[in-house]
């Protein structure tokens, strides 16, 4: 039985090896040694459970193998788990984030005689994700909403119409209703790679010391450029899309801040890898804390300034329609 482990994380490596990035290489090399431990560790009248972890590991196999193969699928499934979208990665990138004790200022118990009894503290790591659209599976979250949240009844309000008729909800029902709704929604994130802070300068610094000397949490993934790694492959978030043909019989360059950014040569892995880093990589930032909006807009490059005053001109060469008496 060694022997056939031995052979198949050998097997396992060599197509780790062919992997198209330095970052997916190390991951998996990593991953590989973890769980063929885990197998080997498992004694060996556990039949069943030695079992569902070989299958485990056959599976990832399988997916590395349909992804250098082209599968698209299976491509983004070992970039979400290299990048901490799913899986045990996901768990310990959350964790700090997560974290009631190292809240710099805990709550009173809403009941006095059960110390236990604290509502949920949402740091400011995760407020900015919450609220953020790029760090969301779906609609960001209002700024208000975590201080109350929609599920929770207006009796919890002891100034509310409600309350005053009804009487003030249960501590203990909103106690569940509130950490219920943390729960829920911080599922719903998509935990950042870095944590950057706001400088006197007013420019975000991803600096360790930085993030440390203004009271931000440390992450795993911390100051190891997993991030400028991303934007080599597939360019700046807000780089602008290549030009149409219809573009180019009008005569509209593009810009050259865009095209001169060196970029991976395989075309293929950058389409792979766009998606992932768009949408699902955000990069949070304390500073987004209190803003509503954080959207991330693309910059006003060349092509759409020309496309708008084109548009404009066409605009104003068309008849007014008048309205009939």
């Amino acid at each position: 039985m060694s022997l056939s482990v031995f052979s198949f994380y050998r097997q396992y490596l060599r197509q780790v090896k062919r992997l198209p990035h330095i970052h997916l290489r190390q991951f998996f090399r990593i991953k590989a040694s973890d769980d063929f431990r885990a197998l080997v560790a498992t004694p060996a009248h556990k039949s069943q459970l030695r079992e569902s972890k070989m299958k485990r590991i056959s599976k990832d196999l399988r997916r590395i193998k349909l992804a250098l193969t082209g599968r698209q699928n299976a491509f983004s499934y070992i970039l979400d788990l290299a990048y901490g979208r799913r899986g045990k990665l996901r768990w310990e990138l959350m964790e700090p984030l997560l974290a009631q004790a190292n809240a710099p200022s805990l709550p009173e118990p809403m009941i006095r005689s059960v110390p236990s009894s604290r509502p949920p503290v949402y740091s400011p790591e995760l407020s900015a994700l919450l609220i953020n659209t790029a760090s969301r599976t779906n609609k960001p979250l209002e700024l208000h909403q975590l201080k109350f949240p929609p599920t929770l009844s207006a009796r919890a309000d002891p100034t509310s119409e409600e309350a005053r008729l009804l009487g003030l909800l249960s501590r203990r029902l909103e106690l569940n209703t509130r950490w219920r709704y943390f729960a829920r929604e911080w599922k719903k994130v998509y935990p950042p790679l870095e944590i950057a802070v706001k400088g006197n300068d007013g420019r975000l610094s991803t600096s360790l010391s930085d993030v440390e000397n203004s009271g931000g949490r440390r992450l795993g993934s911390q100051d190891q450029g997993l991030l400028p790694g991303v934007e080599d492959i597939v360019g700046p978030p807000t780089a602008g899309t290549p030009i149409t043909r219809r573009e180019r019989l009008l005569g509209i360059q593009q810009s050259t801040s865009n095209s001169s950014k060196q970029r991976h040569p395989s075309r293929w892995l950058r389409r792979q890898k766009k998606p992932s880093y768009g949408v699902h990589l955000p990069l949070s930032s304390i500073a987004l804390v209190g803003r509503n909006a954080a959207h991330r807009r693309p910059a006003l490059d060349a092509p759409n300034l020309a496309w708008l005053e084109h548009a404009n001109v066409l605009e104003k060469g068309k008849p007014k329609n008048r309205v009939p008496r």
